[in-house]
């Protein structure tokens, strides 16, 4: 009798691994490993999610199965974040969707490769977002937006002497190499100064902009998080340095930055990693804004990689016959057809690729001295040649 109740037992805990949808009114168990707390946090990506999953449960659910969306917090600490995995996996999730973190690729990668399960991360952040078989987020990518920014300033604003300033966090520092060499395989220029030393969340960014001035520099990109771009500007502001022209990331795109710079210099671009949201009377944002309006989410690019993660994971779950499970819901994104949708510029897609980072289009915006809102500063997306 011992011996027939561990047997039930280990079969039922290798069914809880599986994880699925296969009773008439079993949920479907989806997860999200994201940072909600600690240093740099990401909130809007999953409760975008939720708010998608949400609208879809109201509706009938998938394939009369309700989303069960679990959120787990992962703190931005290292052995949180691999906890926060584990209960998602061992919670019988089929897949993680929407999820934004700066450390869950880099901590976790390995272990969902080992337990099979898929992400459609709402933002890939680091390096190992982007280079994983079993994650495939719903943006751009850093290293994308910085060839991209690079791209428009070279070959739109047609600037002399770009400079990098770069913000250097775990394993990105190659990842943000590569992404300027092909700047430079592309366009055949090179970097007229380069600092990799610069810190996150530093006091006084005026060293940093003093040697880059001194070298010359006309344009500047950096990779920053909004607290630093803005103490980099405002340092450049003290120094008189008034003519720059700042080629930045998506990560400072959003209405509180524009708020808060006093002086843009010769201006901020950015190539948008989704339309802009700051365009309010955007058709291709519409659906979105008024999703997450109803909600009290904030608009920012965060939620609307949320809300894509989750809208493709629907359109991918929904085409599925038979049960929805772990298996099933990988091979469905295995052998799914590109998704389009007017918010990104690359048809969405998973496939079963060793690694994912085919969203290579940006929407370039503009910030200008004394504007203090972002201006779109391109009629289409701009795009990686080659890509």
């Amino acid at each position: 009798m011992k011996r027939h109740l561990l047997t039930a037992l280990a079969l039922l805990g290798l069914t809880a691994c599986g994880g699925g949808a296969t009773g008439p009114d079993a949920p479907i168990v989806v997860g999200s490993v994201s940072a909600l707390s600690g240093g740099a946090t990401f909130p809007e990506a999953s409760q975008a999610a939720k708010a998608v999953f949400d609208r879809a449960n109201a509706q009938g659910g998938v394939n009369g199965h309700r989303i069960d969306y679990q959120i787990v917090d992962d703190k931005g600490d290292p052995a949180t974040a691999a906890s926060a995995a584990r209960q998602v996996v061992s919670g019988g999730a089929v897949a993680l969707v929407g999820g934004a973190s700066l450390i869950d690729c880099q901590i976790n990668a390995r272990y969902y490769e080992q337990q099979k399960i898929l992400s459609i991360a709402g933002i890939g952040v680091d390096a190992t977002c982007f280079d994983s078989p079993n994650i495939g987020p719903a943006n751009v990518g850093p290293f994308h937006d910085m060839t991209l920014t690079l791209l428009y300033g070279s070959q739109v604003l047609h600037l002399n002497n770009i400079c990098a300033l770069i913000e250097v966090a775990g394993n990105t520092l190659p990842a943000y190499q590569a992404a300027i060499q092909r700047w430079s395989d592309i366009t055949g220029q090179k970097l007229h100064y380069l600092d990799a030393t610069l810190p996150y969340g530093a006091s006084d960014y005026t060293p940093y902009i003093v040697k880059a001035r001194q070298a010359g520099c006309k344009a500047v990109t950096v990779n920053p998080v909004e607290p630093d771009s803005i103490g980099q500007l405002k340092a450049a502001e003290a120094q008189g340095w008034n003519d720059v022209t700042w080629l930045l990331l998506t990560s400072v795109y959003s209405t509180n930055y524009a708020e808060a710079i006093t002086n843009a210099g010769a201006g901020v671009y950015v190539p948008a990693e989704f339309y802009p949201f700051t365009d309010a009377n955007s058709p291709q944002t519409r659906d979105w804004r008024d999703l997450m309006t109803r909600n009290n989410i904030p608009l920012t690019s965060f939620s609307q990689g949320g809300y894509l993660a989750a809208t493709y994971f629907l359109e991918v779950a929904r085409g599925i016959r038979g049960d929805i499970t772990r298996e099933s819901v990988t091979t469905a994104l295995h052998e799914m057809r590109p998704i389009s949708n007017p918010m990104v510029g690359t048809p969405y897609v998973f496939g079963p690729g060793r690694a994912h980072n085919e969203n290579t289009a940006g929407w370039p915006v503009k910030l200008l001295t004394g504007t203090n809102r972002w201006q779109l500063a391109a009629d289409d997306w701009l795009r990686i040649p080659g890509k």
